[in-house]
């Protein structure tokens, strides 16, 4: 496959925003290469500006669960397109949306809607740090759950360590509150809680 105009657009982006990209996942740095500029999406494929076309695995990063441009969903953005475009205030929308997921077979009994997968993993730390009143989270070596500070943490020195900035400017007095461990280890879980157990406000797993 060429990747050439890809490759083209992410140096000149590079030139206007911060590492090239406007998310550090997107970046590539973990799997090296270019990140891939995307020109358009249908059904479950995406095409590169370069012409290379895939069958999309990610949705972006988990909602896009239809698909791309999905004829339903299109006709109701352009509706919605004609109200406005953003108001920084509740609309009727928020709760007919929140009202189906209610609803549904196990639906939550109250819904808090955010824009991205990081504010919802802090949300819900926060949320569970202030019912628990503890301050520990526990999160696994390779999950990513978002760039919040107290996620980009890595693995100490032994199993059950506190952890380490893995990002520049993440404090390390913020990083000892977050312990990884081994994915799908169930007894270094174990052993964490009968360490920590009385500190611990939630266990998050991807």
């Amino acid at each position: 496959m060429i990747y050439e105009k890809s490759k083209q657009l992410f140096d000149e982006a590079k030139r206007y925003i911060a590492g090239g990209v406007d998310s550090p996942v997107r970046s590539f740095n973990a799997v090296g290469g270019t990140p891939l500029f995307i020109k358009n999406g249908s059904g479950s494929y995406i095409t590169d500006v370069d012409g290379n076309r895939y069958i999309d695995y990610v949705c972006s990063w988990g909602p896009l669960i239809l698909g791309h441009r999905d004829n339903d969903v299109m006709e109701a953005i352009k509706s919605v397109l004609e109200r406005g475009t953003s108001f920084g205030a509740p609309t009727d929308l928020e709760t007919e949306l929140a009202k189906i997921i209610h609803k549904s077979e196990g639906g939550p009994e109250k819904i808090r809607f955010v824009n991205s997968g990081t504010e919802a993993a802090m949300s819900a730390i926060r949320l569970a740090r202030g019912v628990t009143g503890k301050d520990k989270i526990i999160k696994f070596n390779g999950c990513y759950h978002g760039h919040a500070d107290s996620l980009l943490v890595s693995a100490g020195s032994g199993a059950m360590t506190l952890g380490v900035p893995s990002s520049p400017g993440v404090p390390q007095s913020l990083a000892s509150d977050t312990i990884v461990l081994e994915y799908n280890d169930d007894k270094s879980v174990a052993d964490c809680f009968d360490k920590y157990g009385d500190r611990i406000a939630c266990v998050i797993v991807e």
